[in-house]
């Protein structure tokens, strides 16, 4: 984990004046030191073991509440449910239809994408908070996988 990208969040929970609690700090760490693009189901099973007292509810309510400040962005899931991204900087995402895999790929004119793509928005009068691009396909394992069948 970055310090640099805690403590930004950090700041910007106690802009909005929202109570750092120990469930929220675990909640965020875990979501800053892994880009594996979790669930709420995954988020819950690995921190219940070193954070007995935690909740579904407070994952999904802390989720909720850092969706809301532009934290993290939700991700559609081939499965029908969602998984999280802390979003430090724009990028894309590549998501497998087949394992569900989400990659995130860095492009340095990316950047310049979205505010293009924000600004077209505007146009119509829609005011963009934040944005998320995903590419669906298969990834290189499932290829692989199906090719050897």
């Amino acid at each position: 984990m970055t310090n640099k990208h805690y403590d930004n969040a950090m700041k910007r929970l106690k802009e909005n004046n929202v109570r750092i609690t120990p469930q929220r700090q675990i909640i965020l760490k875990y979501l800053i030191e892994n880009d594996n693009h979790p669930t709420v189901e995954t988020i819950f099973n690995v921190l219940d073991k070193t954070f007995p007292n935690l909740s579904m509810a407070t994952v999904y309510n802390n989720l909720r509440l850092f969706k809301k400040l532009n934290l993290i962005i939700e991700l559609p899931s081939v499965d029908s449910g969602y998984r999280y991204d802390f979003y430090d900087h724009p990028h894309l995402h590549a998501a497998c239809d087949i394992c569900n895999k989400i990659i995130d790929i860095d492009d340095p004119e990316f950047a310049e994408i979205e505010k293009n793509l924000k600004d077209k928005t505007r146009t119509v009068g829609f005011k963009p908070t934040v944005s998320s691009i995903s590419i669906h396909g298969i990834c290189k394992e499932c290829q692989e996988k199906l090719a050897n069948q």
